[in-house]
């Protein structure tokens, strides 16, 4: 484990270095407007490096005949990541992305990511199958709407998608290890280089789209399993809460920007400056504070929601 996650770690450092190089060459550059919260340059190849190590792994372990996770899963992840780089180098309209989403649900939950349990939620456990489906589609593209939302400020989105894998792969050790876990691992060290470029001066590397509907649809996947596989006589905590516990941050930012644009009279997609790290920026905080503030309250919570409901 220790090894595949250094490995994960400097694949990632090697992805960046190669791929910003040839983004600035190409003059690839993350445009900075009116919603912008850096002026200086950047590039959109995060997600190049994420994806890039996990797919580089997901095949040197298949070529040993070594299956530690279902690798399936990497068709609908490589079409959130490809719908993300495109979005990133030609701009996609808001409606196709999220049609592709709903596409990338479904195939999910055809490979038996369903949420079969509400675990108590309104008194809910067991649901009919179509209601399943589409609370499944429907909590999928929340989660990665959320991820993606949040990617505004320098180490926001990576932060609390490391929180919630993190926590994920805690609770689920309670039920023996799992192989899904080495998948999460592998994100989180892939992850970890970007905290440099982001908080460069210069020459930033950013997830971009790419990074965080990939990083969103994993995300997704793991707390669909999570909410399968837990034992509410051990976690009084139902399906939805859990979303709500490992992207605490996220789901928060997502509902209140969806409900201050439709106050507004303007699409819940079209991008602004209502979100509360834009807030908090605007009071004169810089963005590592405006990361520490965030992600250490709601870290603060979210370590004793876990630590009041598991028995």
């Amino acid at each position: 484990m220790l090894n595949i996650g250094v490995l994960s770690f400097l694949i990632s450092l090697t992805v960046i270095f190669i791929s910003q190089r040839y983004f600035i060459k190409k003059n690839r550059f993350d445009i900075v407007n009116y919603r912008s919260s850096h002026d200086s340059l950047a590039t959109r190849n995060g997600g190049l490096s994420v994806f890039t190590t996990i797919v580089i792994i997901t095949f040197y372990l298949y070529y040993n005949s070594n299956e530690l996770f279902d690798f399936s899963l990497i068709i609908p992840l490589s079409i959130l990541f490809t719908i993300g780089l495109y979005d990133d180098l030609y701009q996609v309209d808001f409606k196709l992305k999220f049609i592709f989403q709903i596409i990338i649900a479904k195939i999910l939950i055809d490979q038996g990511f369903l949420i079969e349990n509400l675990n108590g939620f309104l008194g809910l456990y067991e649901i009919p199958y179509m209601i399943s489906q589409l609370l499944s589609i429907f909590l999928i593209v929340l989660i990665v709407n959320a991820v993606n939302f949040s990617d505004g400020i320098d180490g926001l989105a990576i932060t609390e998608v490391i929180k919630g894998l993190i926590f994920i792969i805690i609770l689920l050790q309670d039920y023996t290890f799992d192989s899904l876990n080495l998948l999460l691992l592998i994100t989180i060290c892939s992850i970890l280089p970007l905290y440099f470029f982001n908080f460069k001066k210069n020459n930033k590397v950013f997830l971009g789209d790419s990074g965080s509907l990939l990083l969103g649809g994993i995300v997704s996947v793991g707390i669909i399993y999570l909410g399968n596989a837990i034992d509410s006589s051990n976690f009084n905590l139902s399906t939805p809460w859990i979303i709500l516990v490992c992207l605490l941050y996220p789901i928060i930012d997502l509902i209140q920007v969806v409900c201050i644009r439709i106050y507004k009279g303007v699409s819940p997609f079209e991008a602004d400056r209502s979100h509360i790290h834009h807030l908090l920026l605007n009071r004169g905080f810089s963005h590592l504070k405006t990361l520490l503030i965030i992600s250490g309250v709601t870290g603060i919570i979210q370590v004793l929601v876990i630590l009041l409901f598991t028995n």
